[in-house]
């Protein structure tokens, strides 16, 4: 796959066959994920988290693990959506930098790129947004897309 795949369906419908998918991770629903936009030709994806109190640290905070979870989600499924369907992304190396405190209660916006689809190897990037559009944490990942034949969305 090169570093620009070509899109199989439009972004438009993919959108709307995530958005009505039953088949999401059980851990995206917990962390209120919600997808609202994809572009393939650009491979990245944008989602809304929606967390609430239980995910809050000592400070009142989302719980940086929590934050992790929540851009590993976004650039795992920026290589889904780049892969065409064809591949799940599992991740083998995540670095984060936490750059101000997420908080509940709150929705927040995410985005996933792929940064580089290797032969064997894709680099990503995910960032996450406050509501008042401050940058709140950034992530670097490595993941080594896998076949996955049976993927439904």
């Amino acid at each position: 796959m090169s570093d620009e795949a070509a899109p199989r369906v439009s972004d438009e419908d993919l959108l709307a066959r995530f958005q009505k998918s039953r088949n999401r991770p059980k851990g995206s629903d917990t962390l209120g994920f919600e997808i609202v936009s994809v572009n393939q030709s650009e491979m990245r994806v944008e989602a809304h988290f929606q967390v609430d109190d239980k995910f809050t640290n000592p400070m009142g905070q989302v719980q940086g693990g929590f934050v992790c979870a929540m851009l590993d989600d976004v650039m795992s499924l920026a290589g889904v959506v780049t892969s065409g369907m064809t591949a799940v992304m599992p991740t083998l190396e995540m670095k984060t930098s936490f750059l101000r405190p997420a908080m509940p209660n709150q929705k927040l916006r995410a985005v996933g790129r792929v940064v580089k689809w290797g032969r064997t190897i894709a680099f990503t990037e995910g960032e996450i947004f406050g509501p008042d559009g401050k940058l709140l944490a950034k992530a670097s990942g490595t993941a080594m897309p896998a076949p996955y034949a049976k993927f439904k969305a």
